[in-house]
């Protein structure tokens, strides 16, 4: 079969909530009935699983005549070898975006928002009906793309790992966490809840609820609002910002490192004998052991993702 281009495009898909559903209880009635048990309602799983799926179904079909298309799950992404000339078509939420994203070396990546009733998808800026026309335009090269800066942690054990919207730090189970925090030429000891590190694009999900808690916190205790922003941060800003949650005062801890940017290297030593974690953009199974003796060296990363607008 003779296509219009030689490139190859690769659409990236989930399973719904529906399908995991099934997957755990063997069959959609025992899903219905674990549903409905808890006063839930099987139909909202069902009804969004069919809008998925008929996305994915009609942008595979319309692809097919322009180039080779595969189709993969978001488990096989990390693993996957993706071609230089690949163009990624990804059909799903904004953490599929940001999870394919730091997987890709320059591959511009095409987002579709599969429900817009249901999804806001503010790194979604497509729809299936444009898909078709927004490929071509990449195929001819007159589609812009947006540079994204990624965060890059590296460990003195030679572990790296790369977040598009943040990293946690911290432990396992979220309770205390005991490490050293480093940044131009300050160092503190430090017992909390964890640290989240954020990019630019990240700005406007975990950082920014962690910022307006404190500001309400504040604003609570000063009696009168407390004003500053960095949920605008532009998703190709060359700092993170790095927030300490929960930071405990004591003897042989302080709260003096508790937020700030980072431009050029954040630094963390662990103290925690065991279940100590860093994991990217929300996904906790994607992680490195951070326990005793492990240091982590925090920064942005040399490599950028391009998402097509």
């Amino acid at each position: 079969m003779s296509y219009l281009s030689e490139r190859k495009i690769v659409i990236i898909t989930k399973q719904t909530r529906a399908d995991e559903l099934v997957k755990k209880f063997n069959n959609m009635a025992q899903a219905a009935f674990y549903v409905q048990k808890r006063g839930g309602d099987i139909r909202e799983y069902v009804e969004e699983s069919t809008v998925y799926k008929e996305t994915v179904s009609s942008s595979f079909s319309q692809l097919q005549d322009l180039a080779r298309v595969q189709q993969i799950d978001r488990e096989y992404v990390p693993s996957f070898m993706f071609g230089a000339d690949d163009i990624v078509v990804v059909i799903g939420q904004d953490g599929l975006v940001a999870n394919t994203l730091k997987y890709l070396n320059g591959q511009p990546l095409i987002a579709i928002n599969p429900d817009p009733a249901r999804y806001d998808g503010v790194l979604l800026p497509f729809r299936e009906p444009d898909l078709l026309y927004v490929v071509k335009d990449v195929l001819a090269n007159r589609r812009a793309k947006k540079e994204i800066t990624m965060a890059h942690a590296e460990l003195n054990d030679g572990q790296s790992l790369l977040a598009v919207n943040d990293f946690f730090i911290g432990r396992q189970t979220h309770v205390s966490a005991r490490y050293k925090i480093s940044i131009d030429g300050r160092a503190e000891n430090q017992s909390s809840s964890g640290i989240i590190v954020s990019t630019g694009l990240g700005s406007t999900g975990w950082l920014k609820s962690v910022i307006a808690g404190a500001r309400g916190i504040a604003a609570n205790i000063v009696g009168q609002a407390i004003f500053g922003d960095v949920s605008t941060l532009k998703w190709d800003s060359n700092y993170l910002y790095y927030s300490v949650r929960e930071p405990f005062p004591s003897n042989t801890t302080g709260v003096n490192l508790v937020f700030g940017k980072i431009t050029k290297t954040l630094n963390i030593s662990s103290h925690m004998p065991e279940n100590g974690v860093i994991f990217s953009d929300g996904v906790e199974q994607d992680f490195l052991q951070f326990n005793s003796g492990i240091e982590a060296k925090i920064s942005v990363a040399k490599k950028k993702g391009y998402l097509v607008v």
